[in-house]
C-alpha cells in the first residue's frame, strides 16, 4: 500500500502497488521522500529506490505505532508511516552496505547454529538420563564422551538408542563444522579490516564484538556523544521519573540483544583479568577493580560494558586508535 502528501500535508497518493510494479512507480515518480518500516527485505527496496534518485528513511515499527489510527490494515499502516516519516524528532534507522550485510549474515547464521546445536546437546543429556547416563554439562565432555558410550557394550542401552544417538552425534558434529566455518569467515574479515585491528585492541573485544560492531559504524555517526550510544545498546540505566523525581531502574536493554551481550561477556572476561592482575594498573582497570569490589562483579561487567561502547563510539566516529588512560 502506498500513501502520499504533498509539502503541506494534503494527501494527493492512495493506491495499492503489487511487488513487480513498485520500481516502475518509483521510476516515473518525481524526487521525493520515500518512508518505510525497517522490516524483512527493507534493506534490498531503500537500496533499489535510493538508485532511482529517492531520498529513503526507514523506521522501526515501534516508532510507527504510535501514528496508527483505527484497525490494523495495509491502509492504515501506509498512512502511519506517512505521518511519522515527517516528524522532525523522529530516529530512524540507518541503511547497511552490502559489506555490513555480509557480515550480519555471518553472525546471524553462526549464532543460530549455536542454538541448535545447545538444543542438540540438551536433547542427548535428557535421553542419556533415562538411561541413568548422567555426563557433565558443557559441549566438550559430551563430545568426547559420547562415542564411547554408543559402542560400550556395558551400558544398558538398547540397540534403537544406539543407533539414534549416533545419528545424533552425525549431526552434533555437523553443527561444529558449520559454527567452524562461519569462525573461519569472522577471522578473515577482521584480517582485512582496518576498522577491525583498531576495535581489537580494546580491552574486552575480540574477533566477534569487533565484526559484529563493523555492522553499526555508520550507526555511531548518528550519534552526538557516546553516553547516547551506549544508551542505543541498551546499556544505561532505565529511566521511571515523574514529577520531577528521578528513579533510575536496571539497564534499558534497548536495541540490538546480540551486540549488546557480546560487550558484557567482553568486558566480564577483561575484569576478571584485571581483578586477578593479569593487566597493567591504568586509570580504567583500577576503576573496574573497585567498583567490583564495592557493587559486584556482575554490576561492574555491565558498567565496563558502558564505557567499552564509549570508547568504540569514539575510535568509529574519529578514527583513533585506543589508548590507556593515564
Amino acid at each position: 500500500m502506498d500513501n502520499g502528501v504533498d509539502a503541506q500535508g494534503k494527501p494527493v497518493l492512495n493506491r495499492s502497488l503489487s511487488r513487480t510494479g513498485v520500481v516502475r512507480f518509483f521510476a516515473n515518480l518525481p524526487t521525493c521522500l520515500v518512508g518505510m518500516e525497517a522490516c524483512a527485505s527493507s534493506e534490498y527496496w531503500a537500496r533499489t529506490i535510493e538508485s532511482l534518485g529517492h531520498e529513503v528513511r526507514r523506521i522501526h515499527p515501534r516508532y510507527v505505532k504510535a501514528y496508527l489510527l483505527g484497525a490494523k490494515n495495509d491502509a492504515n499502516d501506509a498512512a502511519a508511516i506517512c505521518e511519522a516519516v515527517q516528524r522532525p524528532n523522529m530516529r530512524f534507522v540507518p541503511h547497511k552496505s552490502p559489506e555490513q550485510t555480509d557480515i550480519q549474515c555471518i553472525h546471524r547464521i553462526r549464532q543460530g547454529s549455536v542454538r541448535s546445536r545447545t538444543a542438540l546437546i540438551n536433547q542427548i543429556r535428557g535421553l542419556l538420563a533415562e538411561y541413568g547416563i548422567v555426563i557433565r554439562q558443557g559441549v566438550c565432555a559430551l563430545r568426547n564422551q559420547l562415542p564411547a558410550l554408543i559402542t560400550d557394550e556395558g551400558k544398558d542401552l538398547s540397540g534403537i538408542m544406539r543407533r539414534n544417538l549416533a545419528s545424533l552425534y552425525e549431526s552434533l558434529c555437523f553443527l561444529d563444522g558449520r559454527i567452524l566455518e562461519q569462525d573461519k569467515l569472522l577471522k578473515a574479515v577482521a584480517k582485512e579490516n582496518e576498522a577491525c585491528q583498531r576495535l581489537m585492541q580494546v580491552p574486552g573485544i575480540g574477533i566477534m564484538t569487533a565484526t559484529v560492531l563493523l555492522t553499526i559504524a555508520g550507526v555511531a555517526s548518528n550519534f552526538k556523544n557516546g553516553r547516547e550510544f551506549a544508551a542505543f545498546l541498551g546499556l544505561v540505566p532505565r529511566q521511571n521519573s515523574t514529577g520531577g523525581k528521578t528513579r533510575l531502574l536496571g539497564i534499558s536493554k534497548r536495541g540490538d540483544c546480540y551486540i549488546r551481550t557480546l560487550l558484557i561477556h567482553g568486558a566480564r572476561a577483561a575484569l576478571y583479568r584485571m581483578i586477578a592482575g593479569h593487566t597493567p594498573e591504568h586509570r580504567r582497570n583500577l576503576w573496574a577493580v573497585e567498583l567490583a569490589a564495592r557493587r559486584g562483579k556482575n554490576k561492574a561487567c555491565v558498567a565496563l560494558a558502558n564505557k567499552t561502547a564509549r570508547v568504540v563510539w569514539s575510535m568509529l566516529t574519529q578514527g583513533t586508535q585506543y589508548k590507556h588512560a593515564a
